[in-house]
């Protein structure tokens, strides 16, 4: 049994423990339990309620706005002071959190640059870029705009928030591809080209998460998930979902002559990790 807040206990399986998001969410909904007015989440609370990744310092705290005329404290509770029009809330399960846009604009303005450009490319993936090889700009600017304009209203945090959005980009499929797109900005690369696709060998596309094109190269985050998730695997065994990646590369460096570097997490650390990962591939911006 896990405390989440006063009062309020979950059983957790420590063979299956929760994400972070998950964790957020359920002292959200531990909150929402014990107050007598339903508080609105906001800012990285809104964004776990959301499903969108949040990668912040591990807190017990979770995120509240409120007007600024109302008074009191609670604990394990971040207040955030200001009014949040009636459009810009919803209600689930019996929660409320701010909507979409709103979320948006918080994390924006407030978050890390990383924690930030997680949560942006998944919230603008699904409107986007909803499968590979889909990149619809007219509705990235049309949401841009949407969030910027609700960015505009708060003095605190524009220029962040516009750094974050203008970086953004729904096509990254995963939050160790936004932070590879990161760090390959840090490291000099200008021309990045995400979700590449390349022909297979029966008509087919193949789809690579980075095409260096600075250094006629191509570069893949390589996520445990797709090997250890049976759900990610389709039926297939590891061997097999191992055999047909290698198979992939093969074809894809074969048919490109381009060199093809892969990295993990580990390698995300800095800008000098991934550096030294892509020397070891003979790849470097230029």
């Amino acid at each position: 049994m896990v405390r989440l807040r006063p009062g309020v206990y979950t059983r957790i399986d420590p063979a299956q423990p929760p994400t972070a998001e998950e964790w957020i969410v359920l002292r959200a909904r531990a909150l929402a339990q014990t107050t007598s007015e339903p508080p609105l989440f906001s800012h990285l609370t809104a964004a776990a309620l959301h499903g969108l990744p949040v990668r912040a310092p591990a807190s017990t705290k979770v995120h509240i706005t409120l007007p600024p005329e109302r008074p009191g404290a609670q604990s394990l509770v971040v207040r955030h002071r200001g009014e949040v029009p009636d459009d810009e809330q919803v209600e689930r399960h019996g929660v409320r959190f701010t909507s979409l846009e709103r979320t948006m604009a918080d994390v924006a303005r407030t978050a890390s640059f990383e924690t930030a450009v997680c949560a942006l490319d998944a919230a603008f993936r699904p409107v986007t870029a909803p499968e590979p090889g889909v990149n619809d700009i007219a509705a990235a600017g049309e949401l841009r705009a949407r969030v910027l304009e609700i960015t505009s209203r708060s003095a605190h945090g524009r220029a962040r928030a516009l750094r974050a959005l203008a970086f953004a980009d729904g096509r990254a499929q995963l939050p160790g591809e936004s932070i590879s797109r990161i760090r390959l900005t840090e490291l000099g690369f200008t021309r990045i080209d995400l979700q590449v696709p390349v022909a297979g060998p029966s008509g087919q596309n193949y789809y690579v998460d980075f095409g260096l094109d600075d250094a006629r190269a191509w570069g893949e985050f390589d996520g445990e998930k797709k090997y250890r998730d049976e759900a990610m695997r389709s039926g297939l065994s590891l061997e097999d979902v191992v055999l047909r990646e290698k198979q992939r590369e093969d074809w894809i460096r074969g048919t490109t002559q381009r060199p093809f570097a892969r990295w993990k997490w580990a390698h995300l650390r800095s800008a000098e990790t991934l550096a030294q990962r892509l020397k070891s591939f003979g790849i470097r911006a230029r």
